[in-house]
């Protein structure tokens, strides 16, 4: 690209007193890792191909769904079913053909983490689940790779800065020092998120990718932003590396590819879990209470079967309520009517038998259409 045209596309920026052309040539020889090209990873992707970061890599394995775009804001519906690394990197190269995207079309795992990371400088975590948020981390601290994060749900978000420069820094096991179980925090899939959340979390993570390649400003380095988007409220937290934490992470690059994070963040498989099946042979059999341990606003509604409608929060106080010999619980993905199952037999004993929907009423529902 000539300095003509690279003075042109970039002159908005460059023209800043704390920015200038040493910014810009800065962002230009940088290499950024963008983990989730999801809710985050979009408006991350869309600004940092913008602002001329020299290399991307996109990480996803997933596919262009419907349900993507309200807040995917990258996609559109001639994209469905498409792989959603690839076809980032195809639209964003048209925004910035002059700068390089590489799309891995893969799950990111413990045999190849170590390897994508250690190829860039910066990684950004756009991920939603707690299992690759933990190995990401862990990767980061090893190689001692700064990482931005970010994180979504229902109205409210949050981003961080981890430098890791020295391995004593600041990480995400700091905050979070033990993975959740299955069920204990509820995913953007299972609690819901408004559309605009995650472009203004991930528009905060690009520019704080862009502070810390450049040098300018103040990073959130050591501290975690809270934005809640129906009050715009916004908290600022100072973060301080705790000792305890630094057993949690693996020591070497051997102990990395042993650790089974998927493992640390799963409830155990439950003999009380029924597919679809089973759950509908027992309903015909009759002599049974169905639970939806929802909250009151969750959707899809159930009309296809009898059942008592009891949120998990309050199961306990309404067992009562509870008068079959035979109980399923049931709930949007199947994780919290495992815990509900949990709590029925602690409470009822052999008295009752106790069971979750696998894979929960969603999975339930779409099976129905199938057939």
């Amino acid at each position: 690209m000539d300095n003509n045209k690279l003075y042109e596309r970039y002159h908005r920026q460059i023209i800043l007193p704390e920015f200038g052309e040493k910014g810009q040539q800065k962002l230009l020889q940088a290499k950024v890792l963008v983990i989730g090209a999801g809710g985050l990873g979009c408006p991350v992707l869309q600004y940092l191909t913008a602002a001329g970061i020299g290399t991307i890599g996109i990480v996803d394995d997933d596919v262009v769904s419907l349900n993507n775009l309200h807040r995917q804001v990258l996609y559109s519906v001639n994209d469905i079913g498409l792989s959603k690394a690839e076809r980032a990197a195809n639209i964003l190269q048209q925004l910035n053909p002059d700068i390089k995207i590489i799309a891995y079309n893969e799950r990111l795992i413990n045999q190849n983490a170590l390897t994508l990371i250690d190829e860039y400088d910066i990684i950004i975590d756009g991920t939603d689940n707690f299992s690759t948020r933990y190995m990401i981390n862990d990767a980061c601290v090893l190689l001692r790779k700064s990482l931005v994060y970010g994180a979504i749900s229902q109205f409210e978000g949050q981003a961080c800065v981890f430098q890791n420069k020295n391995g004593r820094d600041v990480n995400y096991r700091d905050i979070f020092p033990d993975p959740p179980q299955e069920g204990e925090v509820l995913n953007c899939a299972e609690a819901g998120v408004l559309g605009i959340l995650p472009g203004i979390i991930g528009t905060m993570m690009a520019s704080e990718t862009i502070k810390l390649v450049t040098g300018i400003g103040e990073s959130l380095i050591d501290q975690l932003l809270t934005y809640n988007a129906l009050n715009n409220q916004v908290y600022v937290l100072n973060l301080s590396a705790q000792e305890n934490t630094r057993s949690l992470i693996p020591k070497n690059e051997n102990e990395f590819l042993k650790t089974d994070y998927v493992w640390l963040c799963s409830t155990p498989v439950n003999e009380a879990e029924i597919n679809a099946d089973t759950f509908n042979s027992m309903i015909t059999n009759g002599n049974i209470d169905v639970i939806d341990v929802r909250e009151l606003h969750e959707i899809p509604t159930v009309s296809e079967f009898e059942h008592i409608r009891i949120p998990l929060a309050q199961l306990i106080d309404n067992s009562s309520m509870i008068k079959a010999g035979n109980v399923i619980a049931f709930c949007q993905s199947g994780k919290r009517s495992l815990q509900a199952a949990k709590i029925l037999n602690g409470i009822f004993g052999k008295s009752k038998k106790v069971y979750s929907l696998r894979g929960g009423i969603v999975e339930w529902k779409k099976q129905q259409q199938t057939v």
